[in-house]
């Protein structure tokens, strides 16, 4: 509304007009506040209670990790005979990881089993006493001691000569293949030369690969480099191979058939790049050039070639195994045929002392001591297996190979690391303040997710809480451990993890949220919608979390409550009027105002 501030002196001459002045300012402002006060109806906020299940929980942060680590070491020292696993490999307990060389071990514990038995057996004897059945059984007993003396000595005269025998027919063998063996060569290079070229010009057919596969090609480049390099040993082999007769010495005939090895891998390893160039070559497109001939007929060649030469290093490196294998045990032979007449001595011996006991009788302390010696014998047995045990070495828990540092043929001590064992489970390890630790016990329930994954959320219980705090810069903290229920390849230990532990569950309660829930003058209480209008009723509350509030008493379950008003005549103050009221609760949950305050009706 607008005044004609010029008429206003005369107005305000008479008492009519004054009257009609304030009429007008009072009416515009009667008329203004109505129209500002309509244009923001109250509007209510509302949800329903509702039976459920309150959840509160504290969070940490921490690093995974596995549960269990070890250095897997051996107990003897000695050469490594094998190694079983590899890394990454998932193992149970017990499985075997590594073998050290335990054939001494294995002869002890022999040896211990067949001393034994004769302690037993003379034990046996002295107990049955010396009658005439008895007698005549340690007779027969000496005499197939003296049969088996008699064989051991003959299989230890023996043996030199059999391996010697042995390694005539195997140099002898191998002489022979590698005589056979050096026609086929020299068609295999004559083969490989027609590949390259012809009789008058070495590298004719180069230049004619080179224009389909490019002038830098790796194939025509990797077969030239292995072509001249199985030329090289060839030429050298076979001159080599001219001097050598069937008659040299051993050594002679070894490097000849070592030599030829090494030329027929060489040769084998050019017809593998002949191979390839051609397959490179059929599979850019041939036909429109003049060596597509040449190609059509050598490429079946040298894949007939390749299946062959394959079987000729088969053969050879038989015999060389042959001749290794017994040049290398023949030693061991003989030292084991030498321990087994050397055992049969004593049996004769002992089976005559057993005889002549016998023949002279047993007496109580005889046998006695024949029953300590039994002992004695058993003892010494048991230690055999136990020093042969430790010749294996064993995973100690099921777990994953993080880390293999030995191989077949290195020695080892007790002192060296073969292996590193890790348990497939994983962990997660964090730390708590004082306030959340007391909440925490054994078995609780967590739920983890990762910074390094996304979308990955696995769970798990606690199964470790530390007795002892850890204090930095005055901030107190304890550690706990979680163990993961399942085992995720995608986590790796010292990853980032959030963990939210479950403290205490409460099922089948009425559930209001937070901003529902009001207090004023002492007194807690809701807003219960009836008819469209907003009714206060005290309520009784238990615990609550970030989002809800357990109501125990005064409120049912499906009613229809007031979380916030919007609008209305002084809302702005309407909003104030209710007080934040924080419950006991957990992880910074409570009770708050909801933007409504106490109307009275």
């Amino acid at each position: 509304m607008i005044l004609n501030m010029q008429i206003i002196p005369q107005i305000l001459k008479n008492k009519f007009g004054i009257g009609l002045v304030l009429f007008i300012v009072l009416g515009a402002g009667y008329f203004q506040n109505k129209i500002f006060r309509d244009e923001i109806p109250v509007q209510y906020v509302t949800a329903s209670a509702e039976r459920g299940t309150l959840i509160l929980s504290v969070t940490g942060t921490g690093q995974t990790n596995v549960s269990d680590q070890m250095d897997i070491k051996p107990e003897v020292s000695g050469k490594v005979t094998a190694v079983y696993v590899k890394k990454g490999q998932e193992v149970k307990k017990w499985a075997l990881l590594a073998s050290i060389d335990s054939r001494d071990a294995q002869r002890a514990v022999r040896d211990a089993e067949i001393s034994l038995e004769s302690a037993q057996v003379e034990l046996g004897e002295l107990l049955a006493g010396s009658d005439d059945q008895s007698l005549l059984q340690a007779e027969n007993a000496l005499l197939q001691a003296k049969r088996d003396l008699e064989k051991a000595k003959e299989d230890y005269e023996s043996i030199e000569v059999d391996a010697a025998t042995s390694l005539a027919s195997a140099y002898e063998d191998g002489y022979s293949d590698v005589s056979t063996l050096f026609f086929k060569l020299s068609d295999y290079m004559k083969d490989l030369q027609d590949v390259l070229g012809t009789e008058q010009i070495t590298e004719k057919n180069i230049d004619l690969y080179k224009l389909i596969l490019g002038k830098s090609s790796p194939f025509i480049q990797k077969l030239l480099d292995d072509y001249y390099k199985a030329n090289d040993l060839y030429n050298k082999n076979f001159t080599f191979f001219r001097k050598v007769f069937r008659d040299d010495d051993h050594n002679t005939v070894y490097l000849l058939i070592s030599d030829t090895l090494e030329t027929t891998k060489a040769i084998s390893q050019a017809m593998e790049s002949a191979r390839h160039m051609y397959d490179a070559i059929v599979l850019g497109g041939y036909k429109q050039y003049y060596i597509s001939s040449s190609v059509d007929k050598m490429q079946p060649k040298i894949e007939s070639d390749l299946s062959s030469v394959f079987s000729d290093i088969n053969s050879i490196q038989k015999t060389i195994d042959t001749i290794d294998d017994t040049v290398g045990d023949t030693p061991g032979k003989i030292k084991d045929s030498e321990l087994v007449f050397e055992l049969a001595k004593e049996k004769v011996e002992d089976k005559r002392l057993v005889l002549d006991e016998l023949r002279a009788g047993a007496d109580s302390l005889g046998i006695r001591s024949q029953q300590n010696i039994v002992a004695q014998k058993e003892a010494i047995l048991l230690d055999a297996k136990e020093k042969l045990a430790d010749h294996f070495v064993r995973a100690p828990f099921d777990g994953v190979i993080a880390e293999i540092d030995t191989r077949a043929g290195d020695s080892v001590s007790s002192g060296t690391t073969i292996a590193i064992l890790t348990t497939r489970q994983q962990i997660a390890e964090l730390t708590l303040n004082e306030i959340d630790i007391a909440k925490v016990k054994l078995n609780q329930l967590a739920t983890l997710t990762f910074d390094a994954v996304d979308e990955l959320t696995l769970t798990g219980k606690v199964t470790d809480i530390a007795s002892f705090a850890s204090t930095n810069q005055g901030v107190v903290t304890y550690g706990i451990t979680i163990m993961l229920d399942t085992v995720s390849d995608l986590i790796k230990p010292g990853m980032t993890v959030d963990a939210s532990i479950i403290v205490e569950r409460k099922d089948s309660v009425v559930l209001v949220p937070n901003s529902a829930v009001q207090s004023q003058g002492g007194q807690i209480f809701v807003e219960v919608m009836q008819n469209g209008t907003p009714q206060v009723v005290p309520v009784e509350v238990g615990l609550s979390n970030e989002l809800f509030t357990e109501i125990t008493g005064g409120l049912q379950a499906e009613v229809e409550i007031v979380t916030a008003r919007i609008g209305g005549e002084g809302s702005s103050q309407a909003a104030n009027i209710g007080q934040s009221f924080r419950a006991p609760g957990f992880g910074g949950g409570g009770f708050r105002g909801g933007g409504g305050g106490f109307i009275s009706h």
